[in-house]
């Protein structure tokens, strides 16, 4: 399940199985469609950003030529040129940016071989740039394998990094699987561990066992152990169920469980999931996210605490009303914390005991998206904690670094990389109701060169997760609430029970009622909107992709409020999803047990227990190399929705996993559905 998705990706048609370049099932092109993904192309991205130690410099990793390249600057964004060029300018792929702790070296990985179509091993180096645009990187290491997550230790004697040994593809569920040939289980299963570079040698250790998949990890203060979340493999399944270790910093060094959430003595962290951990100054105690995750990535909940020789686990922040996604220790007893609150993003100060962490002050609260690009929401900070930066985007402002002194607001741009860009949609409005004991959020794009003595259509967009949130950002090239909006429909997002933003217990308020809560908030979202601005109530339309995609299914069969659906990488049946998808370790926590043992919770939820039920007109998205949400799970609904004589399509785009990488068809996937919602909840009244 994933909480945002960019799609494009090659087509095929199936009602059955035509290729799109033969053209004649394609929808009939808008010209407006090429307009606003023409504008929304503008938009230059930027993937990583890093403050150095001493707050002096900047380092970013923005697109040129089509591949990441890296730059420096001034802290104030002054100055800025490309490192020194590795072989012919250009050619490689840069990333995994990460200084060095006395600010004078820039550690960077490269792929010069980038081919995403090959099968066989990536090839990965780790450079080392003093950050001037003349002097040519050292090459540290080239690796065969996977590569990523950069961190030095303190004394600057190490690299640590996550390292996936022959790696044929990126190490996530949302990649598209490997095609499922040979002993599966068996064959080519890929293992990522935590390695480490000698910074003097170049030579490689990899410390971590090889019977562990470990997914994030952290350096003790004096560089001589690590704390890491891992589990058994297959990687891309078991994140769900990984446990906290800590070990020496050596190879083959013993590593100890330092939490378990499957043992009932975890007490509110019992069968939920483990993500970020981080030691403290002092290395006495490990901090944690914990909580209910629906991704790898998507992180949210609780913040834990536990001795780093191990004992008593400790919930520092039971019930606090936001979403703590990012944390860093700021002193022994004092944390920066990066927190999803009521839709928006928000950065604060807590103090630390040795039971609770209550939040003292919050710098900013901004209605955008902000991460370093190195995790959720992640900063990047300076030594003395006095400086900042992050990347930070909205509906109103597309991405730029913003970096300065952290106060009482939030730091400027200090590049204009995309300041001339401006919105080709509506304009964004948080919208905010209460429903069944809850306060619900969520947010509202106008139609584009909005008129109020109009009446218009809406389309509500459920995202996926459904831990997660949405919070505005500056929309990719794709299928998605901004082009809607630009093509003259309302766009209402909401952040129904089970989203962050609310604490820990609102996210975990859809366990085992999976589309009935949800939905309701949905709905009574909808009466809120539909109080406020011109909306016609005869022309809804609902779409979402992976949770989102499963509640575009299953809504038309509790309700007939919507016109039309677009449903992208949906579930339609819990019950044969559980034994098709590749992550069904992501389910019990969710559905309180597996389908083999209490399949009626699974049945409760699936479209198709309801499908007689469905009258609305479903258009149907996946990609054929869909690890999370299957395409067979696509191909269900359609099959019933036909037999139930349910006006219906279904796409499949080969080669693409869940989240679609492919451009070339992007434009077809917007042209689909708009062309679906025009011709069932037309806009222009």
């Amino acid at each position: 399940m994933l909480k945002r998705i960019t799609l494009s990706a090659p087509i095929l048609v199936l009602g059955l199985a035509l290729a799109p370049s033969a053209q004649a099932d394609s929808p009939t092109i808008d010209p407006r469609i090429e307009q606003v993904l023409t504008e929304l192309g503008k938009a230059q991205s930027i993937e990583a950003v890093a403050l150095s130690p001493d707050g002096k410099q900047l380092a970013w990793v923005i697109e040129r030529s089509g591949k990441p390249a890296i730059e420096v600057a001034d802290a104030d964004g002054r100055h800025a040129h490309p490192i020194g060029a590795i072989g012919t300018p250009g050619s490689c792929a840069e990333s995994g940016i990460a200084w060095s702790p006395d600010s004078r070296q820039l550690a960077f990985i490269a792929n010069c071989k980038v081919d995403l179509t090959s099968t066989k091993a990536m090839q990965n180096a780790v450079y080392l740039s003093d950050g001037s645009s003349t002097s040519a990187p050292k090459r540290l290491a080239e690796l065969s394998g996977y590569v990523r997550s950069l961190q030095w230790t303190d004394d600057g004697k190490s690299l640590g990094f996550l390292y996936v040994p022959g790696a044929t593809r990126r190490a996530s569920a949302t990649a598209a699987a490997k095609p499922s040939v040979g002993e599966i289980g068996v064959t080519g299963v890929e293992v990522q561990r935590v390695a480490s570079l000698d910074v003097a040698s170049g030579a490689l250790r990899e410390l971590t066992p090889a019977n562990l998949y470990a997914y994030e990890f952290d350096w003790s203060p004096d560089g001589s152990r690590i704390a890491y979340t891992a589990a058994q493999p297959p990687g891309d399944n078991n994140w769900w169920i990984a446990k906290l270790y800590m070990q020496s910093a050596q190879p083959d060094a013993a590593a100890k469980v330092l939490v378990d959430a499957s043992d009932s003595s975890s007490g509110s962290l019992h069968g939920l999931q483990i993500a970020l951990p981080r030691w403290s100054p002092d290395s006495s105690r490990i901090a944690f996210i914990g909580g209910l995750m629906s991704d790898q990535g998507a992180t949210g909940g609780d913040i834990y605490a536990v001795p780093a020789n191990g004992g008593s686990l400790v919930n520092l922040t039971p019930d606090i009303r936001v979403t703590p996604s990012w944390l860093r220790w700021t002193g022994t007893q004092s944390m920066l914390v990066a927190q999803v609150s009521n839709g928006q993003s928000q950065l604060a100060d807590y103090a630390v005991s040795a039971t609770r962490a209550q939040q003292q002050r919050v710098h900013f609260t901004v209605p955008a998206s902000v991460s370093d690009g190195s995790a959720s929401m992640a900063m990047s900070l300076s030594a003395d904690r006095k400086h900042i930066a992050f990347l930070q985007s909205s509906y109103a402002s597309a991405a730029e670094v913003h970096g300065g002194a952290l106060g009482n607001t939030p730091p400027p741009a200090v590049t204009s990389f995309n300041a001339a860009l401006k919105p080709s949609w509506g304009k964004a409005e948080s919208v905010e109701w209460n429903n069944e004991g809850f306060h619900v959020q969520g947010w509202l794009l106008y139609p584009a060169n909005y008129d109020a003595k109009k009446t218009y259509p809406m389309v509500v967009v459920v995202h996926g997760g459904p831990s997660s949130a949405v919070i505005p950002r500056w929309p990719g090239v794709g299928y998605g609430a901004a082009p809607l909006s630009a093509l003259g429909y309302f766009v209402f997002q909401p952040n129904p029970r089970g989203s962050f933003g609310q604490g820990e217990k609102y996210v975990q308020a859809n366990r085992k009622d999976f589309g009935y809560g949800d939905l309701r908030d949905v709905l009574a979202g909808v009466d809120a909107v539909e109080k406020k601005v011109p909306v016609d109530d005869k022309r809804l339309g609902l779409t979402g992709w992976s949770y989102g995609g499963f509640m575009s299914m299953f809504a038309p069969t509790q309700t007939q409020r919507f016109s039309a659906v677009v449903a992208g990488a949906g579930i339609s049946n819990w019950q044969s999803y559980y034994g098709q998808n590749l992550i069904d370790q992501w389910m019990p926590p969710f559905f309180g047990a597996t389908v083999y043992d209490d399949p009626a919770v699974y049945a409760k939820s699936s479209a198709i227990t309801f499908i007689k039920q469905v009258k609305t007109p479903m258009l149907i998205v996946v990609g054929d190399r869909d690890a999370e949400c299957p395409a067979p799970q696509s191909f269900e609904m359609w099959h019933a929705l036909r037999a139930e004589g349910v006006p219906t399509s279904l796409v499949v785009y080969p080669n693409e996993g869940h989240h679609f990488v492919d451009p070339a068809h992007q434009r077809d996937v917007l042209q689909r559905a708009l062309a679906w919602f025009g011709k069932y909840l037309p806009a222009g009244r």
